[in-house]
């Protein structure tokens, strides 16, 4: 077991951010140390523990448990290899109620402290992954795909896209920085929309996205050739539309297709419909903002 090697599916500045997070939990939850543990246990015996499902649902977050005990066993017990993990179930697998979805072994000390934060992080990201299982098998044989949004809660952005992942789905942008992501402000601010595409392409070698929340703006965008076109709070009926009107101008005109992401109104009621309509990608800000929690218990043997 690699104690000090970053969360894997993660670039390098990502896991530096995910080291930051899973620190913030660490300090917010020991402070100075548990003082219970401290006070209980004075030698260093060893223990052994099951995180165990208490209800359906979809793994993720394994790599970022045995993470969290080597930044606690590093920090407040000298050692990153206070707590061994060993995955019982690895990211993406279904789970039932009583399925043991990871082990823990070392010193009782160490697995004490770790032991909330721990399961606070495996029951937020199991809940965005079954979310987004959800949504991903609605879906299934229409073509699109599903995304996530920046609807994250402050601090665990990174946590939750790898989650999205584990789930099926595909992240979107990480942030501001990696995408151009021209929006009704922007232009309200700005101007005309195939202004700030030209604009945003002399400045930028970043893709470009633009919204539209009708059928018109959609028509004006598509010559400036956009790689994304977010098509926002629009019906089944006017997304087909859409897209028939985006491969009509691209045969009509050779222009380069971009690609459709429907966004906005997006339910488990709803995305099946969204998804027929012919659109590429489906982003749904519920992946992670209306996740909550999947019930896991850690048990002591």
């Amino acid at each position: 077991m690699n104690y000090d090697g970053p969360i894997p599916g993660l670039t390098r500045e990502q896991a530096a951010l995910a080291d930051r997070l899973l620190d913030l939990a660490l300090d917010e939850d020991l402070g100075p140390g548990d003082a219970t543990t401290l006070a209980l246990f004075a030698d260093p015996g060893t223990a052994a523990g099951r995180y165990v499902a208490r209800a359906e649902g979809v793994m993720a977050g394994g790599d970022v448990v045995t993470r969290l005990f080597a930044r606690l066993g590093a920090r407040f017990f000298g050692s990153a290899a206070r707590v061994k993990v060993i995955k019982t179930m690895e990211d993406g697998e279904k789970f039932s109620p009583g399925m043991e979805l990871l082990r823990v072994e070392g010193e009782v000390a160490a697995i004490l402290s770790g032991e909330r934060a721990s399961l606070n992080l495996l029951q937020r990201m199991c809940a965005v992954a079954t979310r987004t299982r959800e949504y991903v098998d609605l879906v299934g044989g229409s073509g699109a795909a599903v995304l996530d949004t920046r609807k994250t809660s402050p601090g665990l952005r990174v946590l939750d896209k790898l989650s999205v992942r584990a789930g099926g789905g595909v992240n979107h942008r990480m942030g501001l920085y990696d995408m151009i992501l021209i929006k009704d402000n922007h232009l309200a601010a700005y101007g005309g929309a195939g202004k700030a595409v030209r604009a945003a392409r002399a400045r930028s070698s970043l893709e470009i996205m633009i919204e539209v929340d009708t059928l018109d703006q959609l028509q004006d965008i598509l010559p400036a050739e956009p790689e994304y076109v977010l098509l926002d709070n629009m019906t089944p009926e006017t997304l087909c539309a859409a897209v028939r009107m985006t491969d009509e101008a691209v045969a009509r005109g050779g222009l380069r297709r971009p690609l459709l992401e429907a966004s906005g109104g997006v339910n488990l009621e709803t995305v099946r419909a969204i998804a027929e309509s012919g659109v590429d990608r489906v982003s749904i800000g519920a992946l992670t903002h209306g996740a909550g929690s999947i019930d896991i218990g850690l048990d002591f043997s």
